[in-house]
């Protein structure tokens, strides 16, 4: 009696367990496979976080051309070159494009995207001026500076990484014209070099002040030609990397760009004599690359244990700053200033005794697209208006391409009439 109790609860247990499975067994592999997720995303994230290794720009010219590496080329192949490998490093380094992922681990990271950001602006700005440079065909080049234009966090059609891949097309079109027997080529008095020179000396003024802003006391700022009153709100602590990591990119971009075209304006910048300079401002950017060691961006304070890599990246920004203008001013002096066809029509139609400055193309294009990255001066801009109104002749800022003032013979002889203040100010729109 006993044996037949016990076989057929063996049988009620057995139909129970098929009719009602436990299900308990299955976390574990689950478990498992979110942590060889999490593993892998891990890894994968420390890897995609490494800045790309530095290349040799001459080295550039000869992958980038191809084929022809072995034929002359005109003045200019390098930069361009070298900034079509600055674009090419933004989409084949580790990860690929970052900046718009959607899905882990990229959109885990701000760092490398911070970083892909900085080297973006540089290529901007180089696109920018580089129809200035060139005395000839500028399509592919109008085309190039276009793509790069936009949001650099565009995932949808067109994403940035087709952009990108675009503006690729359009440098590598004018490469190919900079060829032997082609109808391209850079100016040989250095046009619109002084333009881009003053242009990213004004975005490293930005970061300086940008990264002095992460600082709390003002008072750690007393050394470096920083005005305190003139920071922006201070950046709050989960901002403070990707500020640290969009300068080292710019400056990881600017170095490459300087040499490219240090290669391409060599006799300029000797005949300038500003060729030690020049190093000199790579030299700066270099020691900004130092490798990281801590696994953080430190914000500490004074002697403290603690470093601060923010204000230690700010000296190397201001310094580089002071470089390049001193190198805009040279330039400005050595080279002509590109006046723009609009300009010269509007000085023939107010006559010969228009004593104002034409500005370039360069320069009203350049501020018309300015990234909002760029440091503003709304102050001067105020007073500008303000004087305009009033009838007075307010002298303008700088603008990107520097020109020499008019000679002594502009000035309106006995007679004539000088324009008045309001034909002026429509001639150049202000800065900013």
């Amino acid at each position: 009696m006993a044996l037949t109790q016990k076989g057929a609860a063996r049988r009620r247990r057995r139909t129970e367990e098929l009719e009602r499975p436990d299900f308990g067994w299955i976390w574990k592999p689950l478990l498992t496979l979110l942590v060889l997720y999490l593993g892998v995303c891990v890894g994968l994230g420390a890897w995609w976080s490494r800045t790309p290794a530095a290349f040799d720009v001459e080295q550039a010219v000869a992958e980038q051309r191809g084929a022809a590496s072995g034929s002359p080329a005109s003045r200019g192949a390098v930069t361009t070159a070298g900034l079509m490998t600055l674009v090419e490093t933004l989409l084949d380094k580790p990860g690929g494009y970052l900046r718009n992922d959607l899905a882990p681990p990229g959109v885990w990271l701000d760092n490398m995207p911070a970083w892909e950001l900085g080297v973006l602006t540089q290529a901007r700005r180089l696109a920018r001026v580089l129809p200035v440079m060139e005395q000839s065909s500028t399509l592919g080049l109008e085309a190039a500076q276009e793509r790069l234009e936009g949001d650099s966090r565009n995932w949808f059609y067109p994403s940035t990484e087709k952009r990108l891949k675009e503006a690729l097309a359009g440098l590598g079109s004018h490469l190919e014209a900079l060829g032997e027997g082609g109808d391209a080529a850079f100016g040989e008095r250095g046009q619109g070099l002084a333009a881009w020179v003053e242009e990213f000396s004004r975005t490293l003024d930005d970061l300086g002040l940008r990264l002095s802003a992460s600082i709390g006391s003002r008072e750690e700022l007393r050394d470096l030609d920083i005005d305190a009153e003139a920071l922006p709100a201070r950046t709050p602590w989960y901002r403070v990397d990707d500020v640290f990591f969009e300068a080292r990119g710019q400056a990881w971009a600017l170095i490459h760009l300087l040499q490219a075209v240090q290669r391409d304006q060599a006799d300029v910048l000797a005949a300038a004599g500003l060729t030690a300079r020049w190093e000199s401002l790579v030299d700066e950017l270099e020691r900004s690359q130092r490798r990281l060691w801590s696994p953080l961006v430190l914000n500490g304070s004074g002697f403290g244990i603690f470093a601060n890599h923010s204000l230690v990246m700010a000296n190397h920004m201001v310094r580089a700053r002071d470089l390049s203008r001193l190198l805009a001013e040279g330039l400005a002096e050595a080279t002509p200033a590109p006046a723009t066809a609009a300009s010269n029509e509007a000085v023939a139609q107010e006559g010969p005794d228009v004593s104002e400055a034409p500005a370039s193309a360069a320069s009203s294009e350049a501020t018309a697209e300015e990234a909002p990255d760029v440091s503003e001066t709304p102050a001067s801009d105020a007073s500008r208006e303000a004087a305009a109104q009033e009838g007075q002749n307010v002298s303008e800022a700088p603008s990107l391409g520097t020109v020499e003032p008019a000679a002594e013979e502009d000035a309106p002889t006995e007679g004539e009439q000088a324009p008045s203040a309001d034909v002026a100010s429509t001639e150049e729109e202000p800065q900013g």
